[in-house]
């Protein structure tokens, strides 16, 4: 059988993106790169004036509140999406929280939150836009962050960890149930990256010394490697990987 020939440069001319989680950080900079590469944007976030604002400096994108723990938002916010533009070609989970606490001190209320938001939100928008893309038969891509921290074991992070192990999980799950459906489906686990989340645990000093001693590349990552990564997993130059987890760790996990 004969490959279909597949673009390389990485263009996202033409496509609909929706970006979860757009309002700063990692969902920022992917917003930012999509645009510059030719998509209709969508960012969403629950923090609806920061997002206004950030959308403010995103060139053709558009500017949609969203709680990803909730279903009913969820279902409203794609059925605009949809309406407006007839269809949805790539979706970007990057929408999360990051509270930590130790393990034997932490609340019901902080673990619900954690998993409602990083893990139950994720599964609720891929499972929404999929069925979008499976009703229209033209395929589509979808991407979650995941995160290191879903890899190895990390102090405080139970919830967080556990979160981002079930990204890890359903990402493969869903990729083997849609791939007859021309949907491609991964995730990117970067290392700490620098972004307002990282304040208050990774930029503590004594913590950042030995956790950049650990790590081959010397650094934490920066948000545009991030999303330079989304990008390639958005466009054609990837129709054949399903199912992955891209790590972006500077080598922090390989030992």
């Amino acid at each position: 059988m004969i490959a279909k020939p597949c673009k390389t440069d990485f263009a996202l001319e033409g496509k609909v993106a929706v970006v979860t989680g757009a309002a700063s950080g990692i969902g920022l900079s992917i917003a930012e790169l999509f645009a510059e590469k030719g998509a209709k944007v969508y960012m969403t976030d629950r923090n609806a004036a920061a997002l206004e604002n950030a959308a403010a400096a995103v060139p053709g994108s558009r500017a949609l509140a969203l709680d990803v723990s909730d279903p009913v938002s969820v279902d409203r916010v794609i059925s605009t999406v949809e309406a407006e533009t007839g269809e949805i070609d790539v979706l970007v989970n990057s929408a999360g929280v990051g509270d930590i606490e130790w393990a034997e001190a932490m609340s019901p209320e902080t673990w619900r939150k954690v998993i409602e938001i990083n893990l139950s939100g994720t599964f609720f928008v891929s499972q929404r836009v999929g069925q979008g893309m499976i009703r229209r038969g033209q395929g589509g891509r979808i991407v979650s962050l995941a995160s290191q921290a879903g890899i190895v074991a990390i102090d405080k992070h139970v919830a967080y960890s556990a979160s981002k192990a079930g990204i890890i999980s359903m990402t493969r799950s869903l990729a083997y149930e849609w791939g007859k459906y021309a949907i491609g489906v991964n995730c990117i686990s970067p290392t700490a990256t620098e972004t307002p989340i990282i304040v208050g645990y990774w930029d503590e000093p004594e913590r950042m010394a030995k956790t950049l001693t650990n790590t081959p590349a010397g650094r934490y990552c920066k948000p545009i490697e991030v999303a330079a990564a989304a990008l390639f997993l958005a466009s054609d130059a990837s129709t054949m990987i399903t199912g992955e987890n891209l790590v972006i760790d500077g080598g922090y996990t390989i030992h």
